[in-house]
């Protein structure tokens, strides 16, 4: 049911804007190192790896290297590890991208990403190939990335600074995500969080608002 409160929309970018399958990238590492992709994953967690870049506290260079060391291969060329981080990356639905065109005209929109400049960089290239559109922030009034942040949801101080940055009032702000933690921490605030969950889309959710 359409709140008539709502003036501004947060997005999270996968699996609300964006198709991603998550597991994708550690088979691929696995594939990459011919070990198990839940040891590759138990890597990863131990070392904080996603955590770590996803905040800025690797730079790319940095995040890169460190998956050579703790993957035990000095060998990988860049573009070799950047297509395995990548490889969760799937595809961008023409028909979202209307719907954002849509929304625009009658409310501000914004994008709040967990996510690393590699993969923000395919991501651009995904949408141009998509729909022609160059990046996100064409889309959105702002863009809001964590590793820019150096904060990642469901930290409530990233949703703050959000409403705090663009100047929103929280019971007027809309916030969707597919993580039902990045949900309650938004919720917080008293932000009206949607948690989007398949087979439904941005589409079913926001139906009443695209009128």
């Amino acid at each position: 049911m359409k709140n008539d409160k709502i003036k501004n929309i947060i997005f999270d970018l996968g699996d609300v804007i964006l198709n991603i399958d998550v597991p994708l990238a550690s088979l691929s590492f696995a594939d990459l190192s011919g070990k198990d992709q839940k040891e590759v994953l138990t890597i990863f967690r131990e070392n904080d790896v996603f955590r770590q870049f996803e905040t800025g506290f690797l730079s790319e260079a940095d995040f890169r290297n460190f998956v050579r060391s703790i993957l035990n291969n000095n060998e990988w060329d860049d573009h070799i590890i950047d297509k395995a981080w990548n490889s969760l990356l799937l595809d961008l639905p023409l028909e979202r991208v209307e719907l954002l065109k849509k929304l625009s005209q009658s409310y501000r929109l914004f994008l709040l990403s967990n996510t690393s400049s590699i993969h923000i960089t395919q991501v651009h290239k995904i949408l141009h190939a998509a729909t022609g559109i160059e990046k996100l922030d064409d889309l959105f009034e702002k863009v809001y990335l964590s590793y820019e942040m150096g904060l990642m949801k469901p930290d409530i101080r990233i949703y703050q600074q959000v409403l705090d940055d663009s100047g929103l009032s929280a019971e007027e702000t809309i916030f969707l995500d597919d993580n039902l933690d990045n949900i309650n921490g938004a919720a917080k605030l008293g932000i009206e969080a949607i948690h989007v969950q398949k087979p439904l889309t941005i589409l079913d959710y926001l139906k009443d608002y695209a009128v």
